[in-house]
């Protein structure tokens, strides 16, 4: 139980720290509302990371996929003139074709998941430089349409909406990783992938379905991104790639210890906020978020391992106790040899 809610208690201890340090910045509602806000797209794009990291393995071309998804909605709005619902659908599904294709390199192109998404979030790079020209896409003296800037700037029951993008982002994948029987096949392939391929899961189709849902939500993060910023920067995406791996590898130690889960990905992801807000609002340099972003991934993925060290411990000792056979009863003469048998009334 400790070992499960260890990152909830941080969080409230970090909070409880902050407020008695920054008695009159940090305990007020706009931090809430400043980190509901800005920590909504890292918040994604970790949830985003979770679902490869689900089968064991790992998508690098994040940060790059939401550089181009968000520089693709804006090139359709600004120089195509879409209606901007078409173009946040077609970057969406854009998104999910690009994780289409990197589950079918890894998987049937059967290069590592590390080199082969390295490679493609290279490519996907060399697209939003061809695509912008090296350079921003600003929109004219109109701007964007209001109802599109309104994805990311309005509020629902007074907190800011894209809040709600990440509760519900996390919410279809906890039901489907921890409801449904395909999140179980794709915790099985990610646990021991020759067993399940012994029982009869389609190891590789199911691990592609991870990468197209991964890339999916890097399409809608992207979105949410060029709704943010109103200009397209075609190097921003580069940023979130640590910030969404650390989220997603320190939740695999909250809430369900040792495997990834979308429950323990958004209280790491508060973990990071409240932890970085605390520490902009008390001075620090600029120097020390990259400093704080390695440092906790480290931190992420020895805990992580050491939460799954010990799940396979502990299955493997469930397992040989069940295995055991039960030792036979002694008959007369070991009794005999062992002492005296106690009276008969």
């Amino acid at each position: 139980m400790a070992g499960a809610y260890g990152l909830v208690v941080l969080t409230a201890l970090l909070v409880l720290v902050f407020s008695l340090v920054l008695p009159h910045t940090f305990p007020t509602r706009d931090t809430v509302d400043s980190i509901l806000s800005t920590q909504s797209i890292p918040a994604v794009l970790a949830l985003a990371a979770m679902v490869p990291i689900v089968t064991g393995s790992f998508d690098l071309s994040l940060g790059y996929g939401l550089g181009l998804a968000h520089v693709m909605v804006l090139r359709l709005l600004v120089d195509a003139g879409w209606p901007w619902p078409w173009a946040c659908l077609v970057v969406i599904a854009g998104g999910g074709v690009v994780g289409v294709l990197n589950g079918l390199i890894v998987e049937f192109g059967r290069i590592d998941s590390f080199i082969a998404t390295l490679g493609t979030g290279s490519m996907l790079y060399a697209v939003t430089g061809w695509v912008t020209g090296g350079g921003r896409v600003v929109p004219g003296p109109g701007g964007l349409p209001a109802a599109f800037t309104d994805l990311y700037d309005s509020t629902l029951l007074g907190l800011p909406l894209p809040a709600f993008y990440v509760l519900a982002v996390a919410v279809v994948l906890w039901v489907v990783l921890e409801r449904l029987p395909l999140g179980r096949c794709l915790y099985v392939i990610g646990a021991n992938r020759r067993a399940a391929e012994l029982v009869g899961i389609p190891a590789r189709r199911y691990t592609v379905y991870a990468f197209a849902a991964s890339g999916l939500i890097v399409g809608f993060a992207g979105v949410l991104l060029a709704a943010q910023q109103q200009i397209g920067n075609p190097s921003v995406g580069l940023d979130y790639l640590l910030p969404a791996f650390v989220g997603a590898l320190l939740g695999s130690t909250a809430i369900r210890p040792g495997r990834p889960n979308a429950l323990g990905t958004l209280v790491a992801v508060a973990v990071l906020a409240v932890g970085l807000t605390g520490i902009g609002q008390l001075g620090a340099a600029f120097w020390t978020v990259p400093l704080f972003y390695g440092g906790t991934l480290l931190l992420a993925v020895g805990l992580a391992g050491y939460s799954a060290r010990r799940l396979r411990t502990g299955a493997d000792a469930a397992h040989d106790t069940a295995a055991a056979p039960p030792r036979p009863p002694a008959s007369a003469s070991e009794a005999s040899e062992d002492g005296p048998s106690d009276p008969t009334p």
